[in-house]
């Protein structure tokens, strides 16, 4: 018999599982707030929950905790990048970014990809499953425990495409910010897509305060197509339309992506392009100086490239930022140490 997934119930649903069992209402807050508020791994470490209770619950449901692998920390800026095991083996990866206003946590929203964008190592083996909303949420509850200290900023961009896990994807927001758990504001959650239209839209309806962060990293539909696979099922104008849908309901302004990669799309006319096809919308834009990945034969732009680039966007009116690298000198790029961990597996 399949257990139930007791961490990726909201409050009403842990409320109609615990009557179904013949419990009491009000145990169902008390669970919800050690699982999701006080983070235990364990039914044994609910102290004011009857043995009884705790041994039906342990027969019948299961309770989500990833086990942590490996951590790199960062000599250069405390950045850590945690491999974590997932209980039927598949391994993910998450990183903890230390900023002045607070800590970060980038999560994977699943194990492996299946986009195929060109400079990224968590699309080399493709997809394995989508994450559940509680594995995704476990991945910032373990960093949490882990460092000791709150979390106020999460990311969904690392490995996965979080709009191809849609349903999960919302449920774990919705648990996320729910003011019962964690209680992260929503406004504090960014959520990336390489650019899947209908889900864009479907998303913007919901009318939630996350922000949408867009990978874009080309200025016209032909680089585009020759970066992201995904091109050629959504034209880059579709795309940019669904962008504007976006705003335009959720009044948010949304994050463009674009990783410089050296020689393919940091020329001048690139930045020229860029321009006139995000003029007109209420966007950032984030430069990424590419990480190079030893499967891939893309380089970084140089320094002098990334800043000639930036002064020709803001000449144009574009507000825009350079990403500061974090990690440089551990498996920073997404995917690598899971890949890493994957192939020194696949030799022993």
């Amino acid at each position: 018999m399949e257990k139930t997934d007791i961490k990726s119930m909201n409050l009403e649903e842990l409320i109609s599982y615990m009557e179904s069992i013949g419990e009491k209402k009000f145990r169902a807050k008390q669970i919800y707030q050690w699982i999701h508020q006080k983070g235990v791994d364990r039914f044994d470490d609910m102290s004011n929950i009857s043995k009884a209770l705790r041994e039906k619950l342990e027969e019948n449901t299961h309770l989500t905790a990833l086990k942590k692998i490996d951590v790199q920390i960062s000599k250069i800026d405390g950045t850590r990048k945690y491999l974590f095991a997932l209980d039927d083996g598949n391994v993910i990866e998450s990183v903890l970014m230390k900023y002045k206003h607070g800590n970060s946590v980038c999560i994977s929203s699943q194990v492996g990809c299946r986009m195929g964008c060109r400079f990224c190592a968590s699309t080399l083996d493709g997809l394995v499953r989508g994450l559940t909303p509680a594995e995704m949420l476990d991945q910032i509850y373990q960093i949490g425990k882990d460092i000791g200290e709150r979390i106020s900023n999460v990311v969904v961009m690392g490995t996965g495409e979080p709009m191809d896990n849609f349903d999960n994807l919302i449920k774990f927001i919705e648990l996320l910010t729910d003011e019962n758990g964690l209680n992260i504001s929503q406004r504090n959650l960014t959520v990336s897509t390489c650019g899947l239209v209908p889900r864009m839209k479907q998303l913007a309806d919901m009318k939630l305060q996350i922000t949408l962060a867009l990978s874009l990293h080309a200025s016209n539909q032909e680089k585009r197509k020759s970066l992201m696979p995904i091109a050629n099922k959504y034209d880059i104008s579709e795309v940019i339309d669904a962008c504007k849908y976006y705003v335009e309901v959720t009044n948010r302004r949304i994050t463009f992506e674009y990783s410089l990669v050296g020689g393919v799309n940091d020329t001048d006319e690139d930045a020229k392009e860029l321009s006139a096809l995000v003029r007109n919308i209420n966007c950032h834009i984030n430069l990424i100086p590419v990480n190079p990945i030893k499967e891939r034969d893309y380089v970084q732009s140089n320094a002098k490239v990334i800043s000639a680039f930036k002064n020709k966007l803001e000449k144009n009116g574009i507000n825009v930022t350079i990403r500061r690298e974090m990690g440089r000198d551990i498996d920073g790029a997404c995917g690598q140490l899971r890949k890493k961990y994957i192939d020194r597996k696949e030799t022993t």
